[in-house]
């Protein structure tokens, strides 16, 4: 894996966005703080600035996700750039013309960013390392390696409710084995100065590193969710998962489904999220995520914002959208 460095211009300011390592708490507070002055866009009769009229974005997306795909395309058009959406499974890749010369071809049209997504650990970063000099590179997911947008949106959500991360206690729940959101979300956290970032789960889904990580283990829910200011549940990752490492998706839900009874043991103005899809019924219940304390739809609106505030940094463009 290369170095987190390629992200930064020389001047320190962003170059690519591919995972949250390395990257300190000041940056992550500016893209907080550029995603806040974008928020009032969704409100205008015209919900359009001009930052990046006249640049080109492809979204590169190897692997099926049309929530993150939609905000991405969402954010790039509010900012006026134009958006050229490359349907893999019917491009030349599947035919046997390799990454480079797939990347080489677009380049050639003037693309100025793509954003990846793509089954591989390190495709974002190898795409980064490869691309010509004027071109930014944002990862969109890799592998279970970093999905460092939806870490960002999700610290949008948690300042937007909670204020400062001084002092709170955050709990992750679910699959932190095969979850690129969660090593994304732990290392935001501890960036930001969260007081305490627990994770919740059976010991076949943490990793053999989880402690190194800067969190807490905990194997009981109600146990790992007492007194938190925060519960973000994982999605199942169903499609990674190798081996019987749960009993069943049943068994789950009754040990580390989240329920009203057991969010009790939070604290009484907790809040709850989830990067989505959600399995109802296996995360989570439905009285939970439609409930008072869910903010998981305010999680993909502000994830509009939070990309746009990207793409306008890491192609120079640092003004806020107010203007």
């Amino acid at each position: 894996m290369s170095r987190p460095d390629i992200q930064l211009q020389p001047d320190g300011r962003l170059r690519h966005f591919l995972t949250i390592d390395g990257l300190g708490r000041d940056l992550l507070t500016d893209i907080l703080d550029t995603a806040e002055s974008f928020t009032g866009v969704s409100e205008r009769i015209i919900k359009k600035v001009p930052l990046l009229r006249g640049k080109v974005i492809c979204n590169l997306f190897f692997e099926n996700s049309t929530r993150t795909r939609t905000t991405f395309e969402v954010a790039a058009k509010r900012l006026s750039a134009d958006v050229l959406n490359l349907n893999i499974s019917t491009s030349a890749t599947a035919k046997g013309e390799t990454l480079l010369d797939t990347l080489r071809n677009l380049e050639a049209m003037h693309v100025d960013m793509f954003v990846v997504r793509h089954a591989d650990s390190g495709a974002a970063h190898f795409i980064a390392r490869h691309a010509a000099p004027h071109v930014s590179v944002i990862n969109a997911g890799d592998g279970r390696h970093a999905h460092p947008t939806q870490a960002m949106l999700d610290m949008f959500t948690i300042r937007r409710h909670k204020g400062e991360f001084t002092g709170l206690r955050v709990a992750i729940v679910g699959d932190i084995l095969h979850s690129r959101v969660a090593r994304s979300q732990i290392l935001a956290l501890n960036t930001l100065g969260t007081s305490e970032v627990r994770v919740i789960a059976p010991r076949t889904l943490l990793p053999a590193d989880c402690r190194s990580l800067g969190v807490h283990i905990f194997h009981d829910l109600e146990e790992g969710i007492r007194d938190v200011d925060v519960v973000i549940m994982l999605r199942l990752q169903k499609e990674r998962m190798r081996g019987a490492l749960l009993p069943s998706e049943h068994e789950y839900f009754q040990l580390y489904g989240l329920t009203e009874e057991r969010l009790q043991a939070a604290r009484p103005d907790a809040i709850v999220m989830h990067p989505g899809p959600i399995n109802r019924g296996v995360e989570m219940d439905s009285q939970v995520a439609d409930g008072p304390r869910s903010v998981i739809l305010q999680q993909v609106s502000f994830g509009i914002a939070v990309r746009m505030a990207v793409m306008s940094m890491a192609l120079g463009s640092q003004a806020g959208g107010g203007e």
